[in-house]
């Protein structure tokens, strides 16, 4: 039994597969587009604001 060809890699943005020089996206296209979509915000890294422990000192 052979192992298995690991998957090929897709690009994020078209699914086409992925190229070197672009990795990990198929082309400068692909590439330009996820660029600008963290430039506009539509990719965000959520954020969980804790809330402040007071440890007493402060409230005098």
């Amino acid at each position: 039994m052979s192992p298995a060809a690991p998957p090929k890699a897709k690009c994020p943005i078209c699914r086409k597969p992925v190229t070197a020089d672009y990795r990990p996206f198929c082309s400068k296209r692909c590439a330009d587009v996820d660029l600008q979509r963290w430039f506009t915000g539509a990719y965000a890294v959520p954020a969980v604001e804790q809330e402040e422990v007071s440890d007493g000192e402060d409230e005098l």
